[in-house]
């Protein structure tokens, strides 16, 4: 499986940042971003958000307080910790193709682990707005969820990220799309239409 594939399918070790022509918009819409819950401090150099967290804060376990939010989580379905004397391929047999050689401790959150954590966090008012990026796969219950939530920017073209160099990783096999939560929907269409169809 080759980069582009990860950001679709398993995110392994490979972080994917968001590209500038994204982020343009991003900052036209929220001109001050008042957390980002999914980032590092390499991504954070772009996304300019007053408050991150990263993989150690484990934001799942965290309230999402802010004005403004702007979400690019780890692509991925997740992974349950391993138990003792751990039997899985990807940690014990160096021939399957995601082996990692070792086992993990803690649960991989999932996609729909992340957007029903940021939706709820919306939806108990603990954010005003929010802005979320991720591929397109309809046929997942978190991306149907994300679409019946707010309104959605289908990006023109394949969303190539940019790797840990701030490098467009380049052959991405599926579309993205950005979604809107908030009252302003009118604003987002006028700028996310630059990128690409907004639809409800």
């Amino acid at each position: 499986m080759n980069n582009s594939q990860l950001i679709n399918q398993d995110s392994g070790n490979v972080e994917y940042y968001t590209p500038a022509e994204v982020l343009a918009c991003v900052h036209q819409m929220f001109p001050v971003i008042d957390l980002d819950p999914a980032s590092c401090e390499l991504a954070n150099q772009n996304v300019k958000a007053k408050q991150i967290f990263t993989i150690e804060d484990n934001a799942l376990t965290k309230d999402w307080v802010g004005n403004t939010l702007w979400m690019n989580h780890p692509f991925t379905k997740g992974e349950k910790a391993c138990k003792t004397k751990c039997t899985k391929k990807i940690c014990n047999d160096p021939k399957y193709k995601k082996y990692r050689g070792h086992c993990i401790t803690e649960d991989i959150p999932s996609n729909l682990d992340w957007i029903n954590y940021y939706l709820e966090q919306f939806n108990q008012g603990n954010f005003k707005e929010g802005l979320n990026i991720t591929f397109s796969n309809t046929s997942e219950t978190w991306c149907q969820k994300l679409l019946n939530a707010g309104l959605s920017c289908f990006i023109d073209g394949r969303t190539h990220f940019n790797d840990a160099e701030n490098k467009a990783t380049g052959g991405a096999t599926k579309g993205c799309f950005v979604t809107y939560l908030g009252n302003r929907t009118e604003e987002f269409k006028t700028i996310f239409s630059n990128l690409g169809a907004v639809k409800q």
